[in-house]
């Protein structure tokens, strides 16, 4: 019964054993396996059941005919293909290319298939069966690519799209406020500009703001729309009068932390006017805008109507899970859904003219960053799930797990786990839709961007999920298909012509940054965890030429802001701290590893002058400047600055394990996007990076690139 247990959980994609963070072997117990494998649809109760489910899994994994074959099948460019089942030597097959033409031709004497040497979706005819070839070049599209150059030596800057200012823009930086920040940084000399997910939230329910638990990641969020663009400021301001709502707006503005509800509620209010007046206008400049609303609305098809059918009932029904909505109303596809839409068309055509808006705003940003000079322009974020009770896992139901969500096993920095509490797709759903939502999700990440972050990379390798009511601690790892999924992130990133980075931070599998290195996915380094075994921080010459590098994440402490010890401040007060800690032995421990920065960053003449130092002894502006420095001298193709540390803030922009606690991703921005790099400070700062880049470029930068000048030379 035992080995029969272990046998379906391996075929179903359970980790058995794996290593932790510290490198210790772990198992997974049997009652964990026996909870995962009912969530996944696997009867553990007897041996009969086992083996019911252990030959539905066989037929998925090595179907016995054509009619069991998958809808999509993935494989490289130029490689012999291996189909799902054997067929006979010689069995014909027509393959029609997507960009056109067909090749015919028979299977190989060992049964597989000629290597195809154009990208793209094909369409395969063998066996009396149809499928789509998903044929993926060996590599991403990479910085090399981009910039013409074999060993890149790029720049750029991360900033969060919420905290940036425009006037006019009501409480929220939105896609014209990033037009300026792009066209400011160009100047500057930045190659991207890397920007917070900027996926769909729920407008009926405003509340649920965090980036990272979007109601879907296939669309885009409506409140960093800048209808100005298309409408003009003067009809802007004119729907917002009629609102009365241009002094609640102009307070908001003011605000230093973004007021996420009552900001997204007045910034609809006034949309939902500027919408109706757009309908009723008869003028040829509205019908010619109309077409184009509608062609986008053509375009986006299912997945675009049913998102804003979802958003339209949750404004019905109000805000809330759609598991606990009506039966009737669950399902997408349902006859009483379809007399809702057709009863509610006005405020459905609302959403997608939103939908609309914002996929042309985030395209002008784009496009203002590559007229800027920019190698790439703008990169997105991709969360690495999505709220269980938002558009994406009810209009895909049969893509996503119900019952499980994911999280992360205990490490060094949550020792309890963790459970992030967002939905994930299910592997042997992927298969049967032939990928379409992960596609869907890619194609929408790419498509106004010249890059591509994608947040826990590690998922697509496996997953650590939670059962709904358990701790983190009694999850487990599930296996996904991970070269399947590399293959179509490299697909995608060629068709448009965008870069990938994986965040690839936390218990990584063995050989699993090798794998990412192979497909041309930059990793990401991070100047905190930059060190050698005896906790030292490496030379800029130590780092990985696989990898972005950066200073901090915004989940991590900004540079000034460890440098003065705030988030020990902050984690003391909130009482985050282990109870073996306190904020004196930790603020000591920080002297330490101020001190043993400072040598690395040539600050103290390059030999240590002092075992521990104090905030005041070096300027955090210096600390800063040789920061940037540090990391222009790294081979790391791509260097990602915070704007946090471009202008020497303190304050991160989220602190884990917190929710109203701390204000997550609401600072905004004191200056405005025009005006947010011009200070001397900043503007040397930024000129020090890309003097660093260009003489590492050019061979070994000189001792003064690297280190500056120290203060106590």
């Amino acid at each position: 019964m035992k080995d029969k247990l272990r046998q379906l959980a391996e075929a179903a994609g359970l980790l058995l054993e794996w290593e932790n963070s510290d490198g210790e072997p772990c198992q997974l117990s049997t009652q964990v396996q026996r909870t995962l494998l009912g969530i996944l649809g696997f009867a553990t109760d007897n041996e009969a059941a086992m083996d019911e489910g252990l030959q539905r899994l066989k037929r998925l994994h090595t179907p016995e005919s054509p009619a069991e074959w998958p809808p999509l099948l993935t494989v490289d460019c130029e490689t012999p293909i291996t189909l799902p089942s054997v067929l006979p030597p010689g069995t014909d097959f027509i393959l029609v290319l997507e960009q056109g033409g067909r090749v015919e031709g028979n299977l190989n004497s060992d049964g597989t298939m000629p290597g195809v040497a154009e990208i793209g979706y094909h369409q395969l005819h063998i066996a009396n069966t149809e499928l789509t070839l998903a044929v993926a070049p060996h590599q991403c599209y990479t910085p090399a690519d981009a910039s013409g150059k074999t060993a890149p030596k790029l720049w750029g800057l991360a900033t969060q799209l919420y905290a940036l200012r425009r006037p006019g823009d009501g409480g929220i930086g939105d896609a014209l406020a990033l037009e300026h920040c792009v066209t400011q940084a160009a100047n500057q000399g930045a190659d991207a500009v890397a920007i917070s997910p900027t996926h769909a939230m729920f407008s009926a329910d405003p509340e649920r703001y965090s980036p990272y638990s979007p109601s879907t990641r296939l669309l885009y969020n409506v409140l960093y729309s800048a209808a100005e663009n298309l409408f003009g400021e003067a009809r802007v301001d004119e729907a917002q009068a009629r609102n009365g709502l241009q002094a609640e707006l102009r307070r908001l503005e003011a605000n230093d932390f973004l007021d996420w509800p009552e900001a997204a509620r007045a910034k609809l209010s006034w949309l939902s006017y500027l919408y109706d007046d757009f309908m009723a206008r008869e003028d040829n400049a509205a019908q010619a805008l109309r077409q184009d609303m509608q062609a986008f609305r053509r375009a986006g098809g299912d997945l675009l109507e049913d998102h804003c059918r979802f958003e339209a009932l949750q404004r019905e029904i109000g805000p809330g899970d759609w598991r606990e909505w009506p039966t009737e109303l669950r399902d997408p596809a349902s006859p009483e859904l379809a007399r809702f839409a057709q009863t509610r068309a006005h405020e459905i055509g609302f959403h997608a003219f939103l939908q609309w808006i914002t996929a042309d705003s985030l395209s002008r940003a784009q496009r203002a960053a590559r007229e800027g000079g920019m190698t790439i322009g703008l990169i997105t974020d991709l969360a690495v799930g999505a709220d269980a009770g938002g558009s994406q896992t009810w209009s895909r139901q049969t893509d996503m797990l119900e019952g499980v969500s994911i999280g992360a096993p205990p490490d060094l920095f949550n020792g309890q786990g963790q459970d992030w509490g967002l939905a994930a797709f299910s592997p042997f759903g992927l298969k049967r839709s032939g990928f379409r939502s992960f596609i869907d999700m890619l194609r929408s990440a790419f498509a106004h961007a010249g890059g591509l972050r994608i947040d826990h990379i590690l998922g697509l390798m496996r997953l650590w999920l939670v059962p709904h009511g358990a701790s983190p601690t009694e999850g487990g790892y599930l296996s996904y298909p991970l070269e399947d999924m590399l293959r179509l992130v490299a697909l995608e990133s060629w068709r448009h012509r965008g870069i990938v980075i994986g965040e690839d931070l936390g218990t990584v599998a063995p050989g699993f940054r090798q794998r990412l290195a192979a497909r041309g996915i930059l990793g990401m380094q991070v100047l905190w965890f930059e060190q050698d075994e005896e906790q030292h921080y490496l030379a800029a010459g130590e780092w990985s030429a696989d990898a972005m590098a950066t200073t901090s994440t915004h989940d991590l402490p900004t540079v000034a802001g460890w440098w003065a010890g705030r988030d020990i401040e902050w984690r003391s007060r909130l009482g985050l701290l282990k109870s073996t800690q306190s904020a004196e032995s930790e603020q000591q421990v920080r002297r330490q590893e101020r001190a043993k920065l400072a040598t690395t960053l040539g600050l103290l003449g390059g030999t240590p002058t002092a075992e521990t130092l104090e905030a005041a002894d070096i300027p955090a502006s210096q600390v800063l400047n040789a920061c940037a420095r540090h990391l222009g001298a790294t081979p790391a193709p791509l260097i990602l600055l915070p704007v946090e540390d471009a202008l020497g803030l303190e304050e991160q922009a989220n602190l884990p394990n917190t929710v109203d606690e701390h204000p997550n991703w609401r600072r905004r921005w004191t200056a405005n996007a025009n005006d947010l790099l011009v200070s001397d400070e900043v503007r040397e700062r930024l000129a020090e990076l890309t003097r660093t880049r260009k003489a590492i470029s050019h061979g070994k930068p000189s001792r003064s690139a690297l280190f500056g000048r120290s203060t106590h030379e």
